[in-house]
């Protein structure tokens, strides 16, 4: 019966969503595709929930949801598109973002770096083989390096910046999932001893706790499917935002923002995803995923159940679908 609803509501969107999408061939196979992709993968029971953080580990394995947003604005949406996860790893994407408009892509490249590993997403080796340098945005040495040298007056004025920043790029206010930030603080060793690595070799602009406490405020947000796919559309769409029409990013950015997303968005798995697909992803360990067509769209999918690699295995079958369906990869041949 669950799922008879889910479906039942899915279609209602698509529904009222496709006469919007009529006068445009293109955006109503996109949504077509994304219903199918919807369709053929909810059963698919392959991956489990992150169990190392136990707030995660209890989320619904079955939740599933699919949204699409067009640069013009246009959005379509499947299954549980209105699910909350925490965005975890995804939010990395618009800290980055916001370091960029603070201190600009040089600064990032020099400071944080924008070299893939070739390690785990944790890695404490990484950084003593790069001697010190955290190597790259998408990593967590480098998210919490990124998220140290926002120019701020404290810890308090650092989170504002920061929750702010991801508020104008969902277009609402995000809230925190306490019950996994609680669940990440009880467990963040790792993620402080890197911090304090880094510390030792100059590569943090605020303490260590301060630095790991925020970074894991950052993780802790609720996002859904739709809100994921609304803050890729502004990548998408060159940091106008397609919803409020606001200015949030310097265009310019974008495409350093989107390059380093190519070698470290998903993990251990980034190059064989870009080898399939040539698009952009992020993925988190709470199940968001967000794949950015340039210029075209934002997809934005949720699904707990991870790879090996850490990344919704639901999420990179029905976004590489759609992007099949539809020959969204700019490196194929245009049919």
């Amino acid at each position: 019966m669950h799922q008879q609803f889910l479906l039942f509501s899915s279609l209602l969107i698509f529904l009222f969503t496709a006469p919007s999408f009529a006068s445009q061939r293109e955006d109503n196979q996109v949504c077509a595709a994304a219903q199918e992709a919807y369709l053929k993968f909810r059963g698919l029971n392959s991956g489990n929930n992150a169990a190392y953080i136990k707030a995660l580990e209890s989320v619904d394995p079955k939740t599933f949801g699919i949204s699409v947003v067009t640069t013009d604005g246009r959005v379509c949406e499947f299954g549980d598109y209105d699910a909350p996860v925490s965005i975890q790893s995804v939010s990395k994407v618009f800290t980055l973002a916001l370091l960029m408009k603070d201190k600009g892509p040089d600064f990032v490249e020099e400071t944080i770096g924008v070299q893939p590993t070739g390690m785990p997403f944790n890695s404490v080796l990484a950084i003593e083989n790069q001697q010190g340098s955290p190597s790259n945005p998408y990593v967590n040495a480098g998210a919490i390096s990124t998220v140290s040298w926002l120019t701020t007056q404290n810890e308090i004025d650092r989170w504002k910046m920061i929750k702010g920043n991801l508020d104008n790029f969902a277009g609402k206010k995000l809230k925190i999932n306490n019950d996994v930030l609680q669940s990440e603080m009880e467990d963040n060793k790792r993620n402080l001893g890197i911090a304090f690595l880094l510390d030792s070799y100059g590569r943090l602009g605020t303490s260590p706790l301060d630095a790991v406490t925020t970074y894991t405020k950052q993780c802790s947000v609720n996002v859904t499917a739709h809100d994921l796919a609304v803050m890729g559309s502004v990548l998408a769409n060159y940091g106008s935002h397609p919803l409020t029409h606001k200015k949030i990013l310097n265009g310019d950015y974008v495409p350093n923002i989107l390059s380093s997303m190519v070698m470290s968005g998903v993990y251990d798995n980034s190059g064989s995803w870009f080898y399939e697909t040539g698009v952009p992803a992020k993925s988190g360990v709470g199940g968001g995923f967000i794949a950015i067509i340039p210029g075209k769209m934002a997809i934005g999918v949720v699904s707990p159940p991870l790879d090996e690699f850490g990344n919704s295995v639901r999420a990179q079958r029905a976004v590489s679908y759609i992007v099949n369906e539809m020959n969204l990869n700019p490196y194929a041949k245009q049919k």
